[in-house]
């Protein structure tokens, strides 16, 4: 038999808003604590608080398809059930692009950082490599809306045929790869390059990683630094850098020095040791058939870690890119932009994008290990979908029936399993490239507006 919540006169309504059904990653005490710590929680309650503020700057990444002030009135649609006496009027779009404007983007920075840590333990299946957590970096760009003060900020890709449609963030994330969590980010104007984000990004790893990246983020000092954090590395490299052979290796790998860039730095002694795995794919209908491969790697024992194996794991580096087409496609509207038209809107905006799927990953997560599966063979999709519709039920139930509920949550998550990868490939092609319309241009941002309503325009030719 389910129960209703029982209603506490002395709560405020804002005080019921809760997004329960992704678990306990955004409970309330969390956010209050870093609200606390920034002096921006209020002494008193108001329609929109700033704790409420905060599970809207995350839900409207999970409601992506309805208006922010729709979005408000989902997360208060459960305390407005349970009042149907009350006629409780949710703040106006006006109040809530003020109080996200209080709020500011520190706490969403601050808060992500304190709930988004790797989530593998030694019983999630794929998660690990001999022992060492699989992380993976990369980077993309973010569409962001067409105002000159994101223009200004974070400025627009450029080429041949002209500008970018829209101005552009650049992206980069620190995944765990077997839960696809995203556990560091960060978000810089268009033209800073993906390497400077990288590198600020091995902060957050340490003993025990081993982190992968592309060949367009490598350099001598991402594996230095790399290892000064006392985590390991599996890097591609690009064919120009020139690594000479050291010492041959039993497995066909070979020891060689990576060093840095600068020839100062050359002469001063600055090099590191490494192992290089070279490898080609003898598959002609797989992308890179017949071409050379090199891997770069601090794991220097063939025999403990062979050069098979670790060709073979570099390729699970691909599963950062299946996040990021979960935040990018699934989670959020497709092939739109963002929606804030500010600059520290966007920032806000991202970093609530950010811990919303954290939370989603972190219920899938447990749901996989109850489920006896590796998480990434669970569906996002399906998932997002049934947590978007409990938000309201978990609003509702009572607290002694909130275990069970959140039990029946993960088996529900657990069932909806995808089958098995094919093995197959597809080309990276797109099927519209190019447009009957002009360029956007300067000149029609300030387009001639017309000088009489429509009907007194109308002449009738005689």
């Amino acid at each position: 038999m389910r129960s209703l919540r029982q209603l506490d006169p002395s709560v405020h309504f804002t005080e019921e808003v809760t997004l329960d059904a992704l678990g306990q990653t955004l409970a309330r005490s969390r956010i209050e604590a870093v609200l606390v710590s920034f002096g921006v929680l209020e002494q008193r309650t108001r329609k929109l608080t700033m704790v409420l503020a905060v599970l809207l700057c995350i839900a409207m990444s999970l409601f992506t398809e309805e208006a922010i002030d729709d979005v408000l009135a989902k997360l208060l649609q459960g305390p407005r059930f349970l009042r149907p006496d009350d006629d409780l009027l949710p703040a106006t779009a006006g109040a809530i692009c003020q109080r996200r404007q209080q709020l500011g983007v520190a706490p969403m920075v601050a808060l992500f950082h304190a709930v988004c840590q790797p989530l593998a333990t030694p019983d999630t299946p794929d998660a690990f490599l001999s022992g060492f957590r699989l992380m993976a970096i990369d980077g993309t760009t973010e569409d962001v809306p067409d105002t000159p003060a994101n223009a200004c900020y974070f400025g627009r890709q450029t080429g041949s045929r002209g500008d970018s449609a829209f101005p552009q963030v650049k992206a980069v994330y620190l995944c765990e790869c077997g839960t696809h969590a995203i556990v560091d980010a960060g978000f810089w104007p268009y033209s800073v390059s993906e390497r400077v984000g990288g590198l600020r990004l091995l902060r957050s790893v340490g003993r025990g990683m081993l982190v992968m990246w592309d060949r367009g983020f490598h350099s001598y000092d991402m594996c230095a630094r790399t290892r000064q954090r006392r985590a390991h590395f599996l890097a591609r490299v690009p064919a120009h850098v020139q690594l000479k052979v050291v010492r041959r290796l039993s497995d066909g790998s070979y020891l060689a020095y990576v060093m840095p860039s600068e020839y100062k730095r050359r002469k001063r002694g600055e090099r590191l040791l490494v192992r290089v795995i070279e490898y080609t794919i003898d598959d002609p209908a797989r992308p890179g058939h017949g071409e050379h491969h090199r891997l770069i790697t601090s794991l220097l024992n063939p025999v403990v870690y062979p050069a098979h194996t670790l060709a073979c794991a570099y390729h699970e580096r691909w599963e950062i890119e299946i996040t990021i087409d979960e935040t990018d496609t699934h989670q959020r509207r497709p092939r739109q932009p963002l929606r804030s038209r500010t600059p520290w809107g966007v920032l806000q905006e991202l970093y609530g994008l950010l811990l919303a799927h954290y939370a989603i990953r972190a219920v899938m997560h447990e749901a996989a290990l109850r489920a006896q599966v590796s998480p990434d063979q669970l569906s996002f999709v399906n998932t997002v979908r049934i947590l978007r519709n409990a938000v309201f039920e978990f609003q509702l139930v009572a607290e002694s029936q909130r275990t069970a509920w959140y039990e029946r949550l993960l088996c529900a998550i657990g069932r909806e399993q995808l089958p098995v990868r094919d093995n197959r490939c597809n080309p990276r092609v797109v099927k519209r490239k190019m447009s009957n319309f002009d360029l956007k241009r300067k000149i029609h941002r300030q387009w001639p507006q017309p000088t009489k309503p429509f009907a007194e325009a109308i002449v009738i030719l005689t």
